[in-house]
């Protein structure tokens, strides 16, 4: 089958592009090709050996949606006005268009929220009958109450497998985002505890032109701007803790099976570390109860991220197993 990806691929966010290689990953493991909507196809085609199309174009995205078998609307957090109403309205208008041309979409392993009420109506319209798997627990939840087919999925990232690395106990990883000012401050008080406690601390952005301005903010410590997920999640494996207010600075430690906190600067940090057992905070953040997490070396509950990648994982043979049947000649 060939397989339509959509979501925020294409743009150097590192969490979006370890999403979209573990989804190239497992369609490519059950022997199908993906389609993927980007917004640097010529990069994304030439990075994952997929084709890709321009996911700005409709004209184009007509055209592809006629030689695809299904959709994947996900992963990531798509389903949310806070970024802005005009996101959220053109990942629904993808599935729409999807639909249009008669394929089957599947809503896979995003998370859901926040969202106005405005939004709500939106998304509880234009996935009406629309099969549905969320990637933690509250999205579950929520999807549910608004009256979507909803079951439990997990965040495609975490069956990434970390690059061999020898673990370094003493070293630990902080993984800031630009525009959470409060989340910041805390993660700047807590680098300089951890420094005088004798940790070597380094600070891992994860979107090149949108974090530098954060980085400037530690220039007295170890600094990486990295969007390439086998990059981060070398550097992720090689800590011996890792503390983090974006959401794939949390799942891809968990990936490499490294402890790890957040600051959850977004519900979906918050339903990720709730649903993974890990020690998190609401901003602006404790730094003395992220320090102690570090100087302890709390731990989430390992059996649950396990169960978190099995979920991941028949994910996607539920969805693509479900249409092996409907394929069509290329």
């Amino acid at each position: 089958m060939r397989v339509g990806v959509s979501g925020y691929y294409g743009f150097r966010n590192a969490g979006d592009e370890a999403i979209l290689e573990a989804i190239v990953q497992e369609v490519r493991a059950r022997g199908h090709e993906p389609l993927v909507l980007s917004g640097n196809p010529r990069e994304t085609a030439a990075r994952y050996g997929v084709e890709a199309v321009r996911r700005a174009h409709p004209l184009e995205l007509w055209r592809s949606f006629g030689r695809i078998d299904l959709l994947l609307s996900g992963g990531g957090g798509l389903l949310q006005d806070k970024t802005s109403r005009a996101s959220l309205w053109y990942y629904l208008t993808v599935i729409q268009l999807a639909q249009r041309r008669g394929k089957p979409v599947f809503v896979f392993n995003q998370s859901l929220g926040p969202l106005s009420p405005w939004g709500e109506r939106r998304v509880r319209r234009a996935l009406r009958g629309v099969p549905c798997l969320f990637r933690d627990g509250d999205s579950l939840a929520y999807a549910r109450r608004l009256g979507l087919e909803a079951q439990l999925g997990a965040d495609p990232a975490l069956l990434l497998s970390p690059p061999p690395v020898e673990r370094e106990p003493n070293m630990v990883v902080l993984v800031p985002k630009y525009g959470t000012e409060a989340a910041n401050a805390s993660l700047h008080k807590l680098a300089d505890r951890l420094q005088g406690e004798g940790y070597e601390v380094v600070i891992l952005a994860l979107q090149p032109g949108f974090d530098e301005p954060v980085l400037e903010r530690f220039k007295s410590f170890t600094r990486e701007l990295a969007w390439d997920p086998r990059r981060v999640s070398y550097l992720l494996a090689q800590a011996g803790y890792v503390v983090s207010v974006r959401l794939h600075g949390a799942i891809l430690a968990a990936a490499a099976h490294t402890p790890f906190a957040a600051i959850a600067y977004d519900p979906k940090v918050a339903g990720f570390c709730r649903d993974a057992g890990a020690v998190f905070v609401e901003p602006p953040g404790n730094p003395e109860v992220l320090a102690n997490a570090v100087l302890t070396c709390q731990q989430p509950n390992w059996k649950a991220i396990e169960e978190m990648k099995v979920r991941a994982r028949s994910s996607f043979d539920q969805v693509l197993k479900s249409h092996r049947g409907r394929v069509r000649s290329p």
